[in-house]
């Protein structure tokens, strides 16, 4: 059975730990009409879920299907990657992964399933169990199974509590179910790394028999989407984070 609007408003406002008198306050609203959204004893406008929405930093997915629980349209379209008003957004991606090259760059959706990805990213991935590249990709468990990368990743215990705590950002912040599951999986048995001088956790892949390259990431999305899926793609860039691995990435080395 899918929740009322009243109860999503209130697991909204829990999730970002704001009591009904604060979040009335930023809403600009009565504390006593809060409570009657909540308890489903009044009906809310679309308005008034879009302010709420605004003041609890809701995702667009999540923000249509509150509307939807209310009896309202939804307020944002979504498409298919594949969809003709997508155009230019696989547009922009392929410049932004190619552009990027000869570092790896590669594009996820919100549950950290590959979109797409540039050559250098790819050739990061010979040698992976053939099962393991079979659509959906996710990321993630491709780089912490025992048959994807995790036995190249010479800071796998490092790097493995990274990816969780990361997780667990992501997990807080937008109550996906999915992400939460993703989460369990990566934080079994993972313990805290000792602590490290490093300003950022790199990834240090093996490749061949002696040589390991060590990379740090940045994180890219949309400004302002107004689309679903668009809001919810990021494209993460990785750059030699020493220069060894700089001078072989770039062919002199």
């Amino acid at each position: 059975m899918n929740a009322s609007a009243g109860a999503l408003i209130r697991q909204w406002r829990q999730r970002r730990h704001l009591s009904q008198l604060e979040l009335a306050n930023r809403a600009e609203v009565s504390t006593r009409h809060l409570s009657y959204l909540e308890n489903g004893r009044s009906r809310p406008t679309s308005a008034m879920i879009m302010r709420l929405c605004d003041h609890l930093d809701i995702p667009l997915r999540e923000q249509n299907e509150l509307l939807l629980a209310a009896g309202h349209a939804p307020a944002h379209p979504e498409h298919s990657l594949a969809d003709r008003p997508m155009a230019e957004v696989n547009a922009a991606l392929e410049a932004i992964l190619q552009a990027h090259g000869p570092y790896p760059a590669l594009a996820v959706d919100r549950h950290w399933e590959l979109v797409t990805a540039n050559e250098a990213a790819f050739s990061l991935m010979d040698g992976i169990d053939e099962d393991l590249l079979e659509p959906p990709v996710n990321v993630i468990r491709l780089s912490v199974h025992p048959r994807g990368l995790a036995p190249r990743i010479v800071n796998l215990p490092e790097w493995r509590a990274m990816l969780a705590e990361r997780l667990r950002r992501e997990y807080d912040a937008t109550g996906d179910a999915a992400l939460g599951e993703l989460l369990a999986e990566v934080a079994a048995g993972v313990d805290r790394p000792p602590a490290s001088a490093a300003l950022v956790v790199p990834l240090q892949l093996r490749v061949g028999e002696d040589t390991v390259l060590s990379f740090i990431s940045t994180t890219t999305v949309f400004g302002t989407p107004r689309e679903v899926t668009l809001s919810e793609l990021a494209i993460e860039a990785f750059y030699p984070a020493d220069e060894a691995t700089r001078k072989i990435l770039n062919g002199y080395g």
